[in-house]
């Protein structure tokens, strides 16, 4: 993993490890390479280039990019220098669909710095403060989504559903857990499980999930830098297996309102630098931590300003409701609604699981930019730790069933209700300027406010229901 460097010439590998890597991939009949960096959004950008420049690309002599010009980052104007990336050669991917290619992730420079607008270099200035403060951060991700597919008159709809859209659907969600649903999906799964275990990524699991059409796979954790370039490079993976099936994929979290949210939960633990691979958040002779109370903590402080990052579109937030009425799974959502905490909690933001040492952050969702929200996760819960903020008491109870009354008499804050809300929040936090710096910040709060304010310039289908013969 390479580490976070203050200038240009120092980002670059040496010439020995651009060997080693370039014999590797002609070894693996690769000729194409994708350097790839990434935007605000956390979606990756590239200039495919053949192997004869591998040398050129990996000295930062490759293609060079107008980020400012399509990356919703307007800080720049057309008069100014263009982005450099230089290739991080301990993140290489082979595309398993075609080994005729590999992805490399790449971080940014512009003038011979950082770029201020790369959130991966952002993520990797956050994990260099957190080890100097004595800390290193590990992650695993629960994606989820839902595959579909384009019926006879090209409208979008569940690629595995055998009932009939016509109203009688069973009230209690069918598809989740099911044998035979899950039997029906495995001409597809076989394919994305098989790549992902030739890839090495200690699958442990697929599920079908509480929507007809929707998964969830669980993975080995990571450190952060890996975690961030395997969810993005998952995100690529299964949108390129099920486009051999006649399907795509969506990420969205909430696609239909009869449906369960699709999210990314976010299970997060910390090592000491003195002491690698000892989890400081807990062990099976002494349980959870003071590290991990104070950590929960940090994350609690800044619930708010992370969940505009974790859960970044409009449409991220119909699914953080606790009920839901028509619900095909039942009325209770099992999405997270309020900050607090609690021991296998699935209503809580935070969830301490009773099977593993790791902060659970359920509010999370797969349009997160990735490398922003592991960078904010780690410096929370490293402010945390090292202010010793306490999170007060567990909340164990079923936060579906509490009352208003009962929340404010407890101190529960709710989660932000919708964008706008979190994005309020996010533009007075002091530790997002801090992970994001003055311009990224601000370029993100610049979208965001543009995307709420374009959202409520749209008259859905629900208002015209609602209000056109009513008033």
């Amino acid at each position: 993993m390479t580490a976070y460097v203050e200038n240009f010439t120092d980002a670059l590998p040496a010439k020995e490890r651009i060997e080693e890597v370039r014999k590797q991939l002609e070894a693996a009949g690769v000729k194409y390479v994708l350097s790839s960096w990434i935007d605000l959004h956390g979606i990756p950008k590239t200039k495919p280039v053949p192997m004869s420049d591998f040398e050129p690309l990996c000295m930062g002599k490759g293609p060079q990019f107008a980020v400012h010009s399509i990356s919703f980052v307007p800080e720049l104007s057309p008069a100014d220098s263009d982005q450099v990336m230089v290739p991080d050669l301990d993140a290489v991917y082979i595309c398993p669909w075609d080994k005729s290619m590999a992805i490399i992730f790449a971080d940014l420079f512009w003038e011979d710095k950082p770029y201020n607008l790369c959130p991966r270099q952002a993520l990797k200035r956050a994990m260099r403060d957190a080890e100097k403060a004595g800390y290193v951060g590990y992650a695993g991700i629960e994606p989820e989504f839902i595959a579909m597919r384009y019926d006879e008159s090209g409208k979008p709809v569940k690629a595995i559903d055998d009932d009939p859209d016509n109203g009688v659907r069973p009230r209690r969600q069918a598809f989740g857990y099911d044998v035979e649903y899950s039997i029906d999906s495995m001409p597809f799964l076989k394919d994305m499980i098989d790549i992902l275990e030739e890839m090495g990524w200690n699958l442990h699991d697929v599920v079908a999930e509480g929507a007809y059409s929707q998964f969830e796979l669980d993975f080995h954790y990571t450190n952060l830098l890996e975690m961030a370039d395997r969810l993005v490079f998952l995100r690529i993976l299964l949108k390129e297996i099920a486009k051999e099936h006649g399907m795509f994929i969506t990420f969205m979290p909430k696609p239909t309102t009869g449906d369960w949210r699709s999210g990314a939960h976010i299970n997060l633990s910390l090592q000491s630098v003195d002491k690698p691979g000892v989890n400081l958040f807990g062990d099976t002779e002494n349980g959870w931590s003071d590290e991990s109370r104070y950590a929960v903590g940090g994350l609690m402080a800044h619930a708010e300003a992370l969940t505009a990052i974790t859960c970044p579109t409009v449409n991220s937030y119909n699914g953080l409701v606790p009920r839901v009425g028509g619900f095909e799974g039942g009325t209770v959502t099992w999405a997270p609604t309020n900050i607090t905490y609690g021991y296998n909690n699935r209503s809580a933001q935070l969830r301490l699981p009773q099977s593993r040492y790791c902060i659970e952050n359920r509010a999370a969702d797969m349009c997160m930019n990735v490398y922003l929200a592991l960078g904010m996760s780690l410096a929370a819960v490293v402010k945390g730790i090292t202010h010793k903020i306490e999170p007060g008491p567990a909340t164990n109870r079923d936060l579906y069933s509490m009352t208003d009354e009962e929340f404010k008499e407890l101190g529960i804050r709710r989660l932000p209700r919708n964008l706008m809300i979190a994005t309020e929040a996010l533009s007075h936090d002091d530790l997002a300027e801090t992970v994001m710096g003055t311009t990224m910040r601000k370029s993100y709060l610049a979208y965001k406010v543009d995307e709420w304010e374009r959202y409520h310039q749209a008259v859905t289908d629900w208002e015209v229901q609602e209000y056109l013969r009513l008033y």
